[in-house]
């Protein structure tokens, strides 16, 4: 490992020496490089006198860390007041942060080593909150002792009676730590977007004429728009309630009603739409999978825009700096709202005056019971939707399984 050793005359050593070796010899070493006999140093660590029959792993000494060392060669009257001051106290604050602060500052090699190994200190030495420089170094003060205690644990079970069946326990734990801990650097270096945000797909439209950012969500079977921004877009007088229901998701949300077709427009090009309107607060407009499907669009990730009608139309996915604050937690709430948005529950819906299918009369017994009934349930949901969906959609039209399908993509 390699340690730092800061002599009084403000001299910076790095030396490289192993955990096992003993103060001793570190001072032998620093002889070495001092030219300070053994006998005439005195070593300093986190504000502790390091003995020299002590063993620097002992001491909780490790790779990077740093040492004092004052020469006490000097007459008894004069004690060195300026390496006290550059003391540690047992927490690991500076004895004198002032004292501290100022003599790194003045070394130019120290802040430059400082700035390359740890920018974060260097800062905090060039600023003027010592209480932050305080915390600083009792918090890498803790981290060191935490990590002296992990090691010397390890140890420990290294040599732990291998019929202990707790000890054996703790080793299995530790390996599986160790692993996860290695994983988790191998991330951190090959894939270290895996732990930024992913901001989720969103593109300009207009919804009857009004320009709105539509959350792109191929997980949700429809597409939702709420009924504040249903009011803003025109688009109440057409709300049919006789569809209104419950959306089953993550969460339920309230669905008033259905608008059957609305015109949205995507880069230069009109298409129809269908929505479910939901009393969503705080979820907007969700671009979902009946009409993804129903305009063949396509979500191209290497360039990052969203094609339609099978390629006619390329609208680009929206930066982050481009979406509304609001719409972040918004991602949250379609998801809740949305992820079975078609399985909306029948309870609340009128049934005299729920629109029927046309094979009222040419099916004999009950179409909505039996085999023939079930080879259409099983057909639907292989195009990708609910059991309970197509279930509720195949008894709103009395077994027409084409007009059920209409319904579930959003016909």
């Amino acid at each position: 490992m390699k340690i730092t050793v800061m002599t009084a005359d403000e001299q910076i050593l790095t030396l490289d020496i192993d955990r096992d070796e003993s103060v001793e010899n570190l001072k032998a070493l620093l002889e070495v490089e001092t030219s300070v006999p053994l006998q005439q140093q005195q070593l300093l660590y986190n504000g502790r006198e390091m003995r020299n029959a002590e063993k620097l792993r002992s001491l909780g000494v490790g790779d990077g860390d740093l040492v004092m060392m004052v020469s006490n060669a000097l007459p008894a009257s004069s004690p060195a007041p300026a390496a006290n001051n550059l003391g540690f106290n047992p927490d690991g604050s500076a004895v004198n942060p002032s004292a501290f602060q100022q003599h790194l500052r003045n070394d130019s090699n120290m802040m430059a080593q400082l700035f390359q190994n740890d920018p974060e200190l260097a800062q905090i030495l060039l600023g003027n909150d010592l209480n932050r420089l305080q915390d600083l170094l009792r918090l890498r003060h803790r981290q060191r002792t935490e990590l002296q205690r992990q090691q010397d644990e390890e140890l420990a079970l290294l040599h732990a009676d291998p019929f202990d069946v707790e000890a054996q326990k703790k080793i299995e734990a530790a390996i599986r730590q160790k692993g996860i801990d290695e994983n988790w650097a191998a991330a951190l270096e090959y894939n270290p977007e895996a732990f930024a945000r992913v901001v989720m797909l969103y593109v300009d439209m207009e919804v009857n004429g009004v320009p709105l950012k539509a959350f792109v969500d191929s997980g949700a079977q429809s597409t939702i728009i709420s009924k504040s921004c249903a009011e803003r877009c025109g688009l109440l007088r057409l709300l049919d309630t006789r569809y209104r229901g419950i959306a089953h998701g993550v969460g339920q949300k309230e669905i008033v009603g259905r608008i059957h077709v609305a015109p949205i427009k995507i880069g230069n090009n009109f298409y129809p739409c269908s929505f479910l309107v939901l009393d969503a607060s705080n979820m907007e407009f969700l671009f979902g999978l009946d009409m993804l499907r129903k305009h063949q669009c396509m979500i191209d990730l290497k360039d990052n825009v969203l094609r339609v009608g099978g390629g006619e139309v390329a609208v680009p996915f929206l930066h982050e700096k481009d979406i509304p604050s609001t719409f972040l937690d918004e991602e949250r709430n379609a998801k809740e709202a949305s992820s079975s948005g078609a399985q909306a529950s029948s309870g609340n819906k009128e049934k005299d005056n729920t629109p029927k299918g046309g094979s009222s009369g040419t099916s004999q017994g009950n179409p909505t019971q039996g085999p023939d009934f079930e080879a259409k349930v099983r057909k639907l949901v292989e195009l990708g939707f609910g059991r309970d969906a197509v279930i509720q959609a195949l008894k709103f039209f009395d077994g027409n399984e084409e007009q059920a399908a209409a319904y579930l993509f959003g016909g």
